[in-house]
């Protein structure tokens, strides 16, 4: 009887420590879909300023273009 309440007992403890990691995996998934989504949004302004620039390089080469 007291080999089975061991037993019970540690699988138990396993039971715990899966539990404990199994939110920590969570966690983990949950932040990273969060960095994501902020990181998508960055890059996308990010594109935009670079749109930004090529068009205002594009317009001074013409002006430089003209000014020759």
């Amino acid at each position: 009887m007291v080999l089975i309440d061991e037993v019970v007992s540690e699988v138990g403890q396993i039971g715990l420590w899966l539990q404990a990691l199994g939110i920590v995996i969570l966690l983990v998934i949950i932040f990273d879909i969060i960095s994501f989504i902020e990181n998508r949004k960055k890059l996308k302004e990010l594109i935009g300023i670079k749109k930004n620039v090529d068009r205002i390089e594009r317009k001074i080469n013409r002006l430089l273009e003209r000014a020759e």
